[in-house]
Formats: structure tokens, C-alpha cells, sequence
């Protein structure tokens, strides 16, 4: 096999293999997480103002009767050229109101220098926004949002050796931001098996590589490299405080998870799941068992706190009517006009209470749907579910 089939058959390896996500805490300093805040904060507003150029040019676009009613045609049509003669016309349509992928990632470019970010996060971010643009073509999205102003994008690289690059050093992984480097903590057996898997790709990645090709090749199957695809670096605020979290993209499937005995900590079962979710419960049938029970719940924790959340909302809403009068008309509700809002420091110190308690019960309705998941993957193997669909289940 010469140079340029090699790297054809390492691309469709890479193309057809699974891919997992390693969420480890980082060892920044304060000042360096304090960059990446500041650096995430720009990435939005340059996101913000990418979202308004393409927002305008895609309203003008579904403005236009022609482009409504080709679409409209397609959506009806079954004939496979005639779908295809109509689906070129709305490529045409689409490229005269620069509505394309090439115009948003060109429309990024100037933008990303006024805001002083490095090319590979800018091109991230104006993916990020095409995906929503081609939500709203292709899909049911209606429109472009913009992100509100506290809220923390992510910064990621989709390249191995650009923005956040990954090495080596005293067989520890090491990364670098800006001038800066640093490692992450390892705070579990899960993680540390992960960490190694990826070292011992990175000791001989060539020999590994051509395996993977040849089983591929031989088999039409996809090992587990454990190859370090991207980093990607997410700020968030916790208890007052901000912690960074280093989400590292791996080639293959997660590694098995282990108790302190080394025991498997979940358990596969054999046989057929019917499942039917609903928009607060669950009813499941097995070879086993049958149940019904309420989603994303954690025993009597998850209620109070969400009770406490509701209590919190109520006060900062009386702060606010107390501190601004003359926004509120005589039955309470909000004045229409433009309005200059003033917040008490009882209002900032309720917000951020209420803020915290949202984190900790998003968290824990995420780790209760996990741990219901890993429940009926311990009853069979095969789940039968019908498709979600939000719209039917308003209905």
C-alpha cells in the first residue's frame, strides 16, 4: 500500500469509527482561567454578531415568494429529477442571498480579527452558527438566537495541532493555551484508564494506525485506537467561581467502568425493552419486569430543591418590582416602552442563589436520567421506543 492509499483507508477509518467524550477538570491557574473566560465572552459576541448578519440575509431570503413556493414544490414532489431540478434552484436562491456555508465562514473571517480570536476558534464558532442556519432550512428551526450575556460558549479546536494542542510530557498529557500550558486531574479510576488508553496511542500511534487499517480492511471493523482527536475547553461558574473543564474528544468506545473492588459497576442484560417516555414519565416493559415511574428523579431531593428554585424566582421578582415602580403599570403587568432597570444588592445576592440551585438540579436531572438509562440497559439489550416528537406529545 503506497502513501496515498494509506492516508485514503486512515480517512474512512476515522470517518466510520465510534468517538467518545473524557470530561476531566483542568490545573489552570487563576489568571489563565480568567483568559479563557474573557476569550469565551469575545467568541460570543463575535457569535452574536455573525448570528445578525446571517439572521438578515436569511429573513430576506424567506421573504421572497419564489423561494416559499420552490420550497413548498419540493416538499410535495416524490419525482426524483424533478426534486432535483428544484433543490438546485434553491441552491441558486440561497447562494444570491448569501445564505451559504462558504459566505458564513467568510462573513467569520473579519469579524474574528476585530475581536482579536485565533482563526481555528472563529471557524468552530461560524460552524456552530451554519448548523443553525441549516436547522432552519432543512429542518423544523424557525429561527437564528442570538446568546445572552453571561452565558460562556465553548472554545474548541477541531484540530489536534491548532488552537489547544496535545503532548506529551514525564508521561502526563499536556496542553497548551496560548503561551500557557497545563494538565488535567484525574479524580477516578474511569479517567485514569482513559488517560492511559490515549498515552499509549500517542507512544506509537503509526503501528496502531496500520492495525486499525488492516481489521478495517480484512473485517469491516473498528477497533478502539483511543487516538486524541480535539480538546475543547468549557467554562463554567460553580459556587461563585469559575472552573474550567477540558471535554477531550477520543476515537472508540469508553473504556468499562469499575467499582473500588474492581467489580463492573454496570451490568448488560439479554432481551427485548418496550419503552414508551412520555414528558414526565416512563413506562417500560421486559422479559423481567414491568414499571411506570417519573422521569429525572433522585428521591425527595430533586422536588425541594426545585421548590426552593420557585421561591427564589418569587422574591427576586418582588426585588425588582420594588426597585423598579415605574416599569409596572397599575395591574402589575410589565410596560411596554423601552425601560432602565435598577437591581438591589439583595436582588444580585437572590440571582446568584438561584443560579447555583438551577446548575445543581440541572445536574442532578442529567445524572437521574443517566442512571435510569443505565437501569434499563442492565433489563435487555434491544430497546424498542417510538420516535420523540415534541409536537405530537403537546397535542
Amino acid at each position: 500500500m503506497n502513501e496515498k492509499e494509506y492516508k485514503k483507508s486512515l480517512r474512512q477509518f476515522h470517518k466510520h469509527s465510534d468517538r467518545h467524550i473524557l470530561v476531566v477538570e483542568t490545573d489552570m491557574s487563576f489568571s489563565d482561567i480568567q483568559k479563557v473566560v474573557a476569550l469565551s465572552d469575545k467568541i460570543r459576541k463575535a457569535g452574536n454578531e455573525l448570528v445578525g448578519l446571517m439572521r438578515k440575509n436569511y429573513d430576506q431570503l424567506i421573504r421572497t415568494k419564489r423561494y416559499r413556493k420552490v420550497r413548498k414544490l419540493y416538499g410535495a414532489t416524490e419525482e426524483k429529477k424533478k426534486r432535483k431540478v428544484l433543490a438546485s434552484q434553491l441552491n441558486e436562491m440561497q447562494k444570491q442571498y448569501h445564505v451559504t456555508w462558504d459566505d458564513c465562514r467568510t462573513s467569520m473571517i473579519p469579524i474574528g480579527k476585530k475581536y482579536g480570536i485565533d482563526a481555528i476558534f472563529a471557524l468552530t464558532k461560524a460552524e456552530d452558527v451554519w448548523r443553525g442556519i441549516e436547522k432552519c432550512l432543512y429542518a423544523n428551526g424557525k429561527t437564528l438566537h442570538f446568546s445572552k450575556y453571561g452565558v460562556l460558549p465553548c472554545i474548541r479546536a477541531k484540530q489536534r495541532n491548532r488552537g489547544i494542542p496535545i503532548s506529551v510530557k514525564e508521561n502526563q498529557l499536556q496542553f497548551k493555551f496560548g503561551k500557557s500550558t497545563f494538565g488535567i486531574q484525574r479524580k477516578d479510576r474511569f479517567q485514569s484508564d482513559e488517560i492511559h488508553a490515549v498515552l499509549d496511542y500517542l507512544a506509537e500511534p503509526e503501528i496502531i494506525d496500520k492495525k486499525a487499517i488492516q481489521i478495517f480492511a480484512e473485517k469491516a471493523y473498528c477497533i478502539n485506537t483511543y487516538r486524541p482527536c480535539y480538546a475543547t475547553l468549557v467554562p463554567k461558574l460553580i459556587r461563585g467561581k469559575y472552573r474550567v473543564y477540558l471535554h477531550l474528544t477520543i476515537e472508540g468506545k469508553a473504556k468499562p467502568k469499575y467499582d473500588r473492588f474492581g467489580n463492573p459497576r454496570h451490568k448488560f442484560g439479554k432481551g427485548i425493552i418496550g419503552a414508551d417516555i412520555g414528558t414526565q414519565t416512563v413506562a417500560y416493559t421486559s422479559d423481567t419486569e414491568i414499571a411506570l415511574k417519573n422521569l429525572s428523579e433522585r428521591g425527595n431531593s430533586i422536588q425541594k430543591s426545585e421548590r426552593l428554585e420557585r421561591i427564589y424566582y418569587r422574591a427576586m421578582d418582588r426585588s425588582r418590582r420594588a426597585t423598579n415602580p415605574q416599569n409596572y403599570n397599575e395591574d402589575g403587568t410589565i410596560k411596554k416602552s423601552r425601560k432602565i432597570w435598577k437591581y438591589s444588592n439583595h436582588y444580585k445576592r437572590l440571582k446568584a442563589k438561584h443560579a447555583e440551585l438551577c446548575r445543581i438540579n440541572a445536574r442532578n436531572r442529567q445524572l437521574a436520567i443517566n442512571e435510569d438509562a443505565n437501569y434499563l440497559r442492565s433489563l435487555g439489550d434491544v430497546l424498542i421506543t417510538e420516535p420523540k416528537n415534541a409536537s405530537k406529545l403537546m397535542k
